[in-house]
This record gives C-alpha cells, sequence and structure tokens, in this order.
C-alpha cells in the first residue's frame, strides 16, 4: 500500500529485478530501481517491505561469521592520550575493590567484614562473615551447634565481644515478646532481669515436658 487504501502494482519484471538485486543494501537497491523503472512513487519502506513480504533479505545479519579474524587482530592500537588516562595499569585495582577488613551493614542490621577465607558458595578466596560472631570465636572458640549470640545492649553495630552473649536457641521465644517481655525493646536497666526470667521460665518449661514425656503427670 501506497498511502493510505492504495495498493502499489508491480510488474512482473519490476518484481524479477528487486528478486534479483534483493542483496544489494536497501538503500542503494531503492535509489537504482526508481531510477530504472521511473517510479517515484515508490519509497524506501515501500520497497523495504516488498522484499520483507517476499522473503528476499540481504543475507547480512549484522553478524561475524564463525571464524572471521577481525582486521586489528594483533596489532597495537595507537597511542591516545585521553583514552591512556582511563586505561587499567598492571596491578592496578578498580576503585571500588572491597578488600580484606572491608565492612558493610547486613540486611538485619548486623556489621559485616570481609576475611580471607574460602566462600563455600562461589569458591572466591574472600568472604563476608558477622563481625561480632567473628571476634567473639576468636576469642572463645566455635559457637557450639544450637546456640547464637546476643546482642547484651541490644545494639547489633556494637561488636565487641564483651557485649556478646552465648545463649541456647531455646531461649529465643522467651526474649523475643512470644512468651515474655520483648528483651530488645527493654530499658537497659530491666535487661538483665528480663534474661534471668526467660531462663528460668525455660528452666521449668523443660522440666514439664520431659515430666510429661516421660508419662509422669
Amino acid at each position: 500500500m501506497s498511502g493510505k487504501g492504495r495498493a502499489i502494482v508491480y510488474s512482473a519484471h519490476e518484481l524479477a529485478w528487486i528478486k534479483k538485486h534483493c542483496a544489494l543494501p536497501r538503500r542503494d537497491a531503492h535509489a537504482v530501481f526508481c531510477h530504472q523503472f521511473s517510479r517515484s512513487d515508490i519509497t524506501l519502506d515501500n520497497f523495504k517491505a516488498l522484499c520483507t513480504r517476499n522473503g528476499w533479505t540481504t543475507g547480512r545479519t549484522g553478524r561475524f561469521p564463525k571464524g572471521h579474524t577481525t582486521f586489528n587482530k594483533g596489532k597495537t592500537m595507537p597511542f591516545n592520550a585521553n583514552s591512556a588516562r582511563t586505561q587499567f595499569h598492571p596491578g592496578q585495582l578498580p576503585h571500588n575493590t572491597k578488600c580484606l577488613g572491608h565492612e558493610r551493614i547486613s540486611v538485619d542490621g548486623y556489621v559485616e567484614i570481609s576475611i580471607a577465607e574460602t566462600n563455600p558458595h562461589t569458591g572466591f578466596w574472600r568472604r563476608y562473615v558477622l563481625k561480632h560472631k567473628y571476634l567473639w570465636e576468636r576469642q572463645h572458640g566455635p559457637v557450639p551447634a544450637g546456640h547464637f549470640l546476643k546482642s547484651i545492649d541490644s545494639n547489633r553495630l556494637n561488636t565487641d565481644p564483651s557485649n556478646w552473649i552465648l545463649l541456647s536457641r531455646s531461649l529465643q521465644p522467651f526474649l523475643n515478646g512470644h512468651r515474655g517481655p520483648n528483651y530488645d525493646q527493654a530499658a537497659p536497666e530491666v535487661k538483665p532481669a528480663i534474661l534471668a526470667l526467660a531462663k528460668l521460665k525455660f528452666t521449668r518449661f523443660s522440666k514439664t515436658k520431659e515430666r510429661l514425656s516421660s508419662g509422669n503427670p
């Protein structure tokens, strides 16, 4: 169609010519066609659409074929002062490189530190770990299974080992507000009492559970 509602008619000779020369660049083929057949009514878009409808491609995909050798292979690029200023030099690291000892804040509000330890997920020689746990374990050894470290002052950014206490994970419900007062939301002066009460409740709960499981009322 040319314009609106008017069909473009091509002669058999014209169609044969376009098909024969479809490998030419579309713009060049269109210019030659219009000149040779005096078709000023055929736009470049009309010409392209005709070739597309009939599957007459140029054969060019815009990609290098497999095995193609680039024109600059093995050649040294000429020196350019502007590009040289932004090039990396041997041994240079990007400005955003995270080195050993780099710290960041996790989504849970804990401080994480980069240490020289293989990442079990990626195999990278460096990984991030919880800083408070890392420092605490350097003084006291690994955190036993079934236990966790609790911030005494409820400040997760305070990574000093003296600010963290080792507790059984079974105590968590008695400290997070599910089975007693919320430790982290309490005033500093009552935190020791809440912790002591949580331990007492857990001991009583454990003994009751043990008695019932043994069949004793």
